[in-house]
């Protein structure tokens, strides 16, 4: 676990580094979510969407979006439906999210994507099982931006295979997010 913390952190301040030239990163987020016998852990970076993509601009408000890139480690707890048994799984995504938000970025935003993300291995735990490795998720979220460099959200999240093979019970995740911009 020392050692996924310490990759992380360095994560974090490679994405910084890219992030004072201005030319890849955004912002930077961590998150933290939580499922049935589930945990996660996840660290991102996004670039906005080119500011000619916004939509639907109205008392100050727009929609627009980002690109989304993660890494996360999800902490099984019941690997193989056996109680205590653990596993975890590393997953890499890539999401476009909608967010509709104030033209300043500033305030309550609200905000939908659905990603393609690549698993290390199958999920199978408490009764749950996803068989394949690539997954699609999607989530839902709303947040607040308090100035211009930090927000937090809180998100509902569900992985699926969508069907392509089964099982494919879905994991659902509720997810907090603190994020800071450059």
């Amino acid at each position: 676990m020392k050692k996924i913390i310490a990759a992380m952190a360095a994560l974090v301040a490679a994405q910084a580094a890219i992030a004072a030239d201005g030319k890849l990163v955004d912002t930077t987020y961590g998150e933290f979510g939580s499922a049935s016998k589930v945990r996660m852990g996840r660290l991102g970076a996004t670039q906005d969407w080119k500011p000619s993509w916004s939509w639907f601009e109205s008392n100050g408000t727009h929609l627009t979006g980002y690109w989304d890139a993660s890494i996360g480690y999800w902490q099984l707890r019941q690997y193989k439906n056996v109680p205590g048994d653990k596993s975890h799984i590393v997953d890499i995504g890539f999401t476009p999210v909608f967010r509709f938000e104030n033209t300043n970025k500033l305030g309550l935003y609200a905000e939908i994507g659905i990603g393609a993300h690549l698993l290390s291995h199958h999920y199978d735990n408490n009764d749950d099982g996803l068989s394949t490795a690539f997954q699609f998720g999607d989530h839902i979220g709303i947040g607040y931006v308090f100035n211009k460099n930090w927000e937090i959200a809180l998100k509902m999240q569900h992985f699926s295979n969508g069907s392509i093979k089964k099982p494919n019970s879905g994991v659902d995740y509720g997810v907090l997010k603190l994020a800071y911009r450059f």
